[in-house]
């Protein structure tokens, strides 16, 4: 009952709700629980139609580059809702460690190439930075 009042009370609050079902891209890692404390960026990129091959073609060669930290948490790309979407979840300590882990990305060889030809697939993109819940498997 507890729950059937709470989605009843959760409905009032509520403006509009999009779904999306989405597949983990097979070259990425799988996500595991980790110990924290950690934040999450949740970096969205909203590709142009008829893209998604040459997006999951070029970032199956650039995973190599982010995953000395282990900061790659997972990649997914969506199947139903909105298409031509992919979602990347990275795991930092913290702001400085994001940005000094994004800096360090930069001065490999190889990453500019894979800016280079996936930024002018892109429509859109956004940042997130998320703070898991105390439950949650992700800290």
């Amino acid at each position: 009952q507890e729950y059937l009042d709470f989605r009843k009370e959760r409905s009032r609050m509520l403006l509009s709700r999009r779904n999306q079902l989405l597949l983990e891209f097979s070259f990425w890692n799988e996500p595991q629980p980790r110990r924290g404390p950690n934040i999450y960026e949740l970096r969205t990129y909203k590709l142009k139609p008829g893209t998604m091959i040459e997006w999951g073609n070029n970032w199956a060669r650039a995973i190599k580059y982010r995953q000395e930290n282990q900061e790659a948490v997972g990649g997914f790309f969506s199947q139903i809702g909105e298409l031509y979407v992919v979602h990347h979840l990275w795991a930092y300590r913290d702001l400085q460690s994001r940005e000094e882990t994004r800096n360090a990305a930069w001065r490999k060889r190889g990453w500019d190439e894979n800016v280079y030809y996936t930024v002018p697939l892109i429509r859109t993109m956004e940042s997130r930075i998320m703070i898991p819940l105390k439950i949650s498997p992700l800290q």
